[in-house]
């Protein structure tokens, strides 16, 4: 499996992008090729990592306890899939361990169920979080949020004063490691010295930060040592229903897991419960062996080529883009704009363009541009509504309309997510077709659906079963 995953350089990367060649069909009749800008999402499978999968598939079979050859194979397949996921993000797994499911909103959500909270503990969470960082900690403890600045940058300052007011009640810090909305990077490590200091501990929601920056989770012993980090597969270029809950062993051995049943125990009588060991107790049921698998495999791959090599492209790539945006008329970007602090942040763009529904912008370059974005609130309401600066009317009216099933007026923005691919190209691509809609020159006449907020040329019949098909 090695061999397939041999890619020397950044510049390799784009060539092993499956999909990245496919053409598409615009609102013209024309077909273009792809231009995929809403990695944050998730990110299409990396060629060697659907080429490990192909290769393993032919020998998968059950895990743990099979005695034939193809269980042997599957189950160390399984268990060094365990072992370089946790040497991605620099975990000792002697005393750490590494615990697969879903993605990442299913390790935070583990986390809730299985962290040894008290009634009165409080976790530390941000205003900046994604929902899966922020609502599953709201069901087990008292939950205090650190303030966004006006640019939309974490508030230290707050979040010193919010463990000041906590003292001896803070459990858990809970942050993001990079915004899915902004973009910006958060100073995780220096967070987690001022945590262990006041006797918490610390997790890090890694989806957005580890496709685009090394992970490091140090030493136990070091005071900057990140205690807790997820990560999710569909977001690292392996899209095949695996993320990953790395931490200390010692708080997974207590107690009783959250999912029970097969796999969970050593010993079961009609009266009796003895549960397995890490991670076996937290992986219930048959596991994603093939996700697993396709997530170490893009793990390889990125630490072969090298973070700081993806930091260094993705760095250029967002200076290019906070230059030529600007380029188009009426279009305002939310968060970092200066090209100069690229390195600042990952590679997550939102803005508007004046006069213009961000529902309809996203569809006009999907339909009219063949570019793929996103628009919304991203899962992260409360931050969307600061970065947008709402007054507390204006949020409350559209709350209102929204829970009556009408989106129309929802708020939000577009994103432009890059992956470790994208190139210049593409931001000229995404530049020029904004630049186009800004002076009016698109095709489709659009029509709002109230119920989800979306826009559609009228009149269009897309054939999507002519690319695919399951019936």
């Amino acid at each position: 499996m090695n061999d397939l995953l041999a890619i020397p350089s950044v510049a390799d990367l784009r060539r092993q992008i499956v999909g990245l060649d496919r053409l598409i069909p615009l609102l013209d009749g024309r077909h273009v090729p792809y231009v995929n800008l809403d990695n944050a999402a998730s990110t299409p499978a990396l060629q060697p990592v659907l080429d490990a999968v192909n290769q393993f598939m032919p020998y998968y079979a059950s895990v743990h306890r099979g005695t034939g050859f193809k269980s042997r194979l599957s189950t160390v397949a399984y268990d060094q899939a365990h072992e370089i996921i946790g040497h991605f993000v620099g975990a000792d797994l002697a005393t750490n361990t590494v615990i697969f499911g879903k993605n990442s909103t299913e390790a935070l959500n583990k986390l809730s169920y299985r962290f040894p909270f008290t009634p009165d503990s409080v976790v530390i969470t941000t205003q900046l979080e994604h929902h899966s960082n922020d609502l599953p900690w709201r069901q087990h403890a008292n939950v205090r949020h650190v303030r966004a600045l006006a640019d939309g940058r974490f508030d230290e300052d707050h979040f010193d004063q919010l463990l000041r007011e906590n003292a001896g009640r803070v459990a858990l810090v809970a942050v993001t490691g990079a915004s899915n909305v902004s973009g910006f990077l958060q100073p995780i490590h220096r967070l987690a010295r001022k945590a262990h200091a006041a006797g918490a501990m610390i997790l890090v929601d890694a989806a957005q930060l580890a496709p685009h920056r090394r992970v490091d989770m140090r030493p136990d012993d070091d005071p900057e040592h990140l205690d807790f980090v997820v990560l999710s597969g569909h977001k690292m270029y392996a899209p095949f229903g695996t993320g990953a809950l790395i931490g200390p062993k010692a708080i997974f051995l207590q107690g009783a897991p959250d999912y029970v049943g097969g796999g969970t125990v050593d010993v079961v009588t009609l009266d009796e419960v003895h549960w397995a060991g890490t991670p076996d107790r937290d992986e219930a049921g048959s596991p994603n062996v093939v996700g697993a698998v396709a997530m170490a495999a893009a793990a390889q791959v990125l630490m072969d080529v090298g973070m700081e090599a993806i930091a260094a492209h993705e760095e250029e790539l967002i200076a290019y883009a906070l230059e030529r945006l600007p380029t188009v008329p009426g279009l305002k970007i939310y968060g970092e704009t200066d090209p100069a602090r690229a390195h600042e942040k990952v590679g997550v763009i939102p803005f508007n363009l004046e006069g213009i529904s961000h529902f309809k912008l996203a569809a006009i370059l999907g339909y009219e541009g063949g570019i793929g974005v996103r628009s919304g609130c991203f899962c992260a309401h409360p931050y969307v509504v600061h970065l947008l600066h709402l007054d507390e009317t204006t949020a409350t009216t559209w709350r209102d309309q929204l829970l009556s099933g009408d989106k129309s007026h929802m708020p939000g923005m577009v994103r432009a997510s890059f992956g470790c691919y994208n190139n210049t190209d593409d931001v000229d691509r995404l530049v020029a077709m904004l630049a186009r809609i800004a002076a009016g020159d698109y095709q489709g006449d659009y029509v709002l659906d109230p119920a989800s907020g979306e826009y559609t040329p009228a009149g269009f019949n897309e054939s999507l079963a002519d690319y695919f098909q399951l019936m």
